[in-house]
């Protein structure tokens, strides 16, 4: 390491966000940068530690010591280079990652300061854009046509993998383009969508074929491909079927969501189907990462209030001893969206939708405890206070999806991401789609 002791004399220094009253305002992305003196120094704490244990909690198995030491030195060509072996889209972890690496750093351990390693990589990854570290490949063809069902990040990934060993490779996507979650889960504040073109512009120069509006039937219909690589992700979000369901007002979190993304892209839709929160108060059912985005996205189309509630109980605070190190802390998260504002209950169960005229104005709620199992599995959820009525004219359902279940296919169809495993992070469903496309090179060789 080129400075083995900063750890001892640099702190900590984050990018922070754009001021509140400022990135409201927008769609724009509300994470700030660090200037190049400034990003350089964070890469200096890295320790030397011995034991990397952010490499053993990366799902991608990134070698952060390594292209944390190139870019102290400035050889930000090497840390690109460094980074792409391992990661095929820093430029999209850099962003919307959250970290495993750093819950996982010794410094974060010792002083509660872990190594800004996300934050690094997002640099590394647009100075390499910039300075044209990243270039255009051509694989040499051995004549193998492998199809990608599904452009989100493991389908991207197990298509970029395929492509760079050599076969010819078709990606399929149901929407009007390609991103999956990426384009139409996570809202433009914390992912540009020009970051996402940007990088389908390179893999589409690289050899890779897109077909978009083309919906998935069957895998008999790809028979034309020596193998098919299923990457549709978990489309069915878990909903709440409570009394007062089919109200207007009440929506999935992805309807809001999705129909943002695709109006800030230029798609019109009717005043009738239009989702909006403007002067509107609004409960968010779901205490997770799609919770928070429905949070910062009612702010920017201008709500009145947001609420939201959880029916697990509040976590921890700063320390979890059930979680300890290096796993990831299961803690209290604030997130950016959280600070511009909004009401936050935990341990509430939502009893039914209340409304007038056909339009949802409020949601009956009661505060709930949980007790422990005196015969094990889960914990039996018990009343702890009196039901009371939220006032709420948008409700959004952010409880997340359910795993998809699968026929059995035939041994040259191989499933991935969330479609295998779940609704995740991004950073394992692209750690997956790289796992998934070794193994179709490895069952198409041994052909």
């Amino acid at each position: 390491m080129g400075n083995p002791k900063a750890f001892l004399t640099v702190p900590r220094k984050e990018a922070g966000y754009r001021p509140i009253h400022d990135r409201i305002q927008d769609f724009g992305e509300v994470e700030q940068t660090l200037n190049t003196r400034d990003r350089q120094e964070q890469a200096s704490r890295c320790m030397d530690c011995g034991v990397p244990f952010c490499h053993w909690a990366c799902p991608l198995g990134n070698k952060d010591p390594e292209w944390n030491d190139a870019l102290y030195r400035g050889e930000w060509e090497t840390a690109y280079k460094l980074l792409k072996k391992t990661n095929p889209f820093p430029e999209f972890t850099g962003r919307i990652c959250p970290a495993l690496c750093e819950k996982a750093c010794v410094l974060y351990l010792t002083t509660g300061e872990a190594v800004t390693n996300r934050e690094n990589e997002a640099a590394i990854a647009e100075r390499a854009f910039l300075e044209g570290y990243v270039t255009i490949e051509h694989p040499k063809r051995n004549g193998l046509r492998v199809a990608v069902v599904g452009s989100g990040p493991a389908g991207l990934a197990a298509a970029n993998a395929l492509n760079l060993m050599g076969y010819e490779v078709t990606v399929f996507e149901k929407n009007e383009a390609a991103g999956g979650l990426l384009r139409y889960g996570i809202p433009n504040f914390k992912l540009n969508k020009k970051i996402i073109d940007r990088r389908i512009s390179v893999m589409e120069q690289e050899g890779i074929i897109f077909k978009y509006n083309s919906e998935y039937s069957d895998y008999s219909d790809y028979s034309e491909y020596s193998a098919l690589v299923i990457a549709t992700g978990t489309p069915t979000a878990r909903d709440l079927n409570i009394p007062g369901r089919e109200l207007k007002g009440v929506h999935l979190a992805l309807e809001l969501l999705s129909q943002q993304n695709r109006v800030l892209a230029g798609m019109e839709f009717s005043k009738e189907g239009r989702i909006t929160a403007k002067g509107k108060d609004v409960l968010v059912i779901g205490g997770g990462d799609t919770g928070s985005d429905c949070i910062g996205t009612a702010h920017r189309q201008g709500c009145k209030s947001v609420t939201q509630i959880e029916i697990m109980p509040k976590p921890p605070v700063g320390h979890n001893p059930a979680t300890p190190w290096p796993n990831w802390p299961v803690i209290l998260k604030t997130t950016s969206s959280h600070e511009e504002g909004c009401t936050r209950r935990w341990n509430i169960n939502t009893l039914e939708f209340l409304g007038e005229n056909g339009k949802v104005t409020g949601v009956k709620v009661q505060p709930i405890d949980w007790k422990s199992n005196q015969e094990g599995g889960r914990p039996i959820m018990v009343e702890a206070g009196e039901p009371e009525i939220i006032k709420a004219e948008l409700v959004l359902l952010a409880m997340g999806f359910l795993k998809p279940e699968h026929p059995e296919y035939p041994e040259n169809v191989f499933v991935c991401g969330d479609a295998a495993n779940g609704a995740s992070l991004v950073v394992r469903a692209i750690a997956s789609g790289l796992q998934t496309a070794a193994k179709v090179n490895a069952f198409l060789q041994s052909k």
